[in-house]
């Protein structure tokens, strides 16, 4: 992980240290970083701002900057339009005078000396009005502008959803609370959780496997996205630094918040287990469960996982899900009996 200089958060002032959640304003000029606790979004905001490409974020400044501009337009407006009907007002009072002071002649005001008083008068009405004119595009304009980015982020946040899963389609509308968590298939990809390159590419697996097997990473479970990134990318160093794996040993990784993080993926041979790799899938869970069950949302993106390999024909549909564990039961990194029990009334676990 690289190393990056402290910065100060410009809402609570504090500093912003390298294992702080941070969200930076997407505004060129500004590049303003602050804590993501202080940018006022909800926990299902900032994950789908740290997983969507192209989805970006404003600060409390930036956006009012743009209000600021919108409201000194309008005033503009207002200015030109009250100096328009003073200037009027003088008009008929230097007519007025002009017919007291010599009632036998009548002259006109001038207001431009080498112009017609009827053109000249023509000349400023334009000009105001073309004024007037211009500072009504540009509010329409930005406005439209606005609406236009809005739309857009909306149809690129459908692009990210796994649409088969719930049958809707892209462009419709979508609870954004309903992202993740389980309730739809929702892939964290390798570089969306920091991971190094492998050592080495693994070798191909034969497809379909008839074995899925799952067991814990043992390490602290996880409940939102930016926990499980950095347990799913310390197990990577784990597996490659220290059990000279070429990558992380396991396909796929199943976090708390209800995403599926994607190890070594369908096609490749996982290091998960010593003479099954070749012929079998894994599935590992973030957390140890020996004496804590997985939550609702691993469970059930677990069975979409296993849904979606065998519409792929990544797996076969006689498949045998089972417990490492219960393959090699004196292994005790393979413990975990919350884990296994929780499977224990699905149609394929043996």
């Amino acid at each position: 992980m690289l190393n990056r200089p402290l910065e100060s958060c410009p809402k609570c002032r504090g500093l912003i240290a390298p294992i702080h959640s941070r969200i930076g304003c997407n505004n060129g000029p500004c590049g303003s970083v602050f804590h993501s606790q202080c940018a006022g979004l909800t926990e299902e905001q900032l994950k789908l701002l740290e997983t969507t490409i192209n989805l970006s974020w404003r600060c409390d400044g930036c956006l009012g900057s743009n209000q600021n501009q919108n409201q000194s337009s309008l005033q503009l407006s207002k200015w030109l339009e009250q100096s328009l009907r003073q200037h009027e007002k003088r008009l008929e009072v230097l007519e007025q005078r002009s017919k007291l002071n010599d009632p036998g002649q009548q002259v006109p005001a001038i207001l431009c000396p080498y112009l017609p008083n009827t053109i000249s008068r023509k000349a400023i009405s334009i000009t105001v009005a073309f004024v007037l004119l211009t500072t009504l595009l540009g509010i329409i304009l930005a406005t439209t502008t606005n609406l236009f980015g809005k739309t857009l982020n909306k149809r690129k946040l459908g692009d990210v959803l796994d649409e088969s899963r719930l049958n809707i389609p892209i462009n419709s509308t979508i609870d954004q609370d309903n992202i993740g968590g389980g309730l739809i298939l929702r892939f964290v990809h390798r570089q969306a959780w920091l991971a190094q390159p492998p050592q080495k590419t693994p070798p191909d697996l034969t497809l379909p496997v008839d074995l899925v097997i799952v067991l814990p990473t043992n390490s602290d479970n996880c409940t939102t996205q930016a926990q499980c990134v950095l347990r799913v990318r310390l197990r990577q160093t784990f597996d490659i630094e220290s059990l000279q794996e070429d990558d992380i040993a396991f396909n796929f990784v199943i976090g708390g918040d209800g995403n599926v993080y994607v190890g070594r993926g369908w096609d490749q041979v996982g290091a998960h287990m010593s003479g099954y790799n070749a012929r079998s899938l894994s599935f590992a869970y973030i957390g140890s469960f020996q004496n804590q069950k997985p939550s609702a949302k691993q469970l059930s993106v677990t069975h979409l996982l296993l849904q979606r390999g065998l519409s792929l024909g990544k797996i076969s549909p006689n498949y045998r899900l089972t417990g490492a564990s219960k393959l090699e039961p004196s292994i005790t990194d393979y413990k975990a009996e919350q884990l296994y029990q929780s499977f224990g009334n699905w149609t394929h676990w043996s």
